[in-house]
């Protein structure tokens, strides 16, 4: 199983870390297209020598060959709005996660539509109950 998983880069930074757990807890149902995401250091050394090009045409041939998108939304941006609308228009399920209580407006364009599974978290071991039910509908006969 293919994952795409994406959260804010350039909109801001302040979920690295969460993404970075998120994404070690995806690893268990799959391949995480996008482990990248979890590390700074990673995207910078990577993504500065590509054009903006090069990233938006791999990253979207990432969402291609996924099974599926998982996207934590709590922080906007316009990348991760674009990259859910393309894997709804591909007929991928999307899980968005958005983190409760914080300063943040969750956009009604992800929470309105339909073809998003939206879930609201506070700590990272609700996140992995949100997983457990998501992959079993959409991966039931994965192997962890």
């Amino acid at each position: 199983m293919n994952i795409y998983f994406c959260g804010s880069i350039r909109g801001g930074r302040d979920l690295a870390e969460t993404y970075e757990k998120m994404i070690g807890l995806l690893g268990n149902y799959g391949k995480v297209l996008t482990e990248h995401l979890g590390s700074d250091e990673v995207i910078e050394s990577k993504d500065r020598v590509l054009t903006d090009r090069e990233i938006h045409d791999r990253d979207l041939q990432w969402i291609v060959e996924s099974d599926l998108l998982v996207a934590e939304v709590t922080v906007p941006s316009l990348g991760v709005g674009y990259e859910i609308g393309r894997a709804i228009e591909m007929g991928k399920p999307v899980l968005c996660l958005f983190r409760s209580g914080n300063e943040y407006a969750l956009s009604a364009m992800i929470a309105g539509s339909d073809r998003v599974e939206m879930k609201y978290y506070q700590s990272l071991e609700e996140v992995k109950d949100l997983f457990d039910a998501f992959f079993s509908v959409h991966a039931p006969h994965r192997t962890s």
